[in-house]
């Protein structure tokens, strides 16, 4: 899927203008919070995990990490990241380009509390170098197979926000 998947999941909910492109990458945290013009915390990072019964995103702020002891309580499985080209199979989108929007039907959507202290954050849409800035309201709205909130990362809590 792409960019273009995107914008026609996105259409209908009134948000496929609002998407950004750059000119740069934004493929990684570090690129996107550079081509978005904001701290790298504010990037909505989504990771592509494989639970017993199916894939699964999981939605965080780009300064989190995955807290294993947490993840397995709420999950009942370790973490087990997919590889690249499972990723591109089972989600829907490359590696780069990976967001909760025009992902495969058995994709299930969970977003991580870190997200909450942002007004706004920003996924990306499809490609390696898009973005759309979202509060999470909207984020959790717009997710396809949006199935929750949780609380498995670590490492934000008293990240500052400069």
């Amino acid at each position: 899927m792409s960019i273009q998947n995107v914008r026609e999941y996105l259409a209908p909910l009134g948000l496929a203008d609002r998407i950004l492109e750059f000119e740069t990458s934004s493929a990684t945290v570090e690129l996107a919070a550079q081509a978005a013009g904001v701290i790298p915390a504010r990037i909505a990072k989504s990771l592509s995990l494989m639970l017993p019964d199916g894939p699964i995103l999981l939605v965080a702020a780009g300064d989190a990490r995955i807290d294993n002891p947490r993840f397995k309580a709420q999950f009942h499985a370790k973490a087990k990241m997919l590889s690249a080209d499972e990723v591109a199979q089972r989600i829907g989108h490359a590696v780069g380009g990976v967001c909760p929007f025009a992902i495969n039907a058995d994709v299930r959507t969970f977003l991580d509390v870190s997200l909450e202290r942002f007004d706004t954050v920003f996924p990306a849409c499809g490609s390696a170098n898009s973005a759309i800035e979202l509060s999470c309201e909207a984020l959790e709205a717009a997710a396809q197979g949006f199935a929750g909130w949780v609380d498995v990362c670590k490492g934000w809590q008293d990240a500052t926000l400069s």
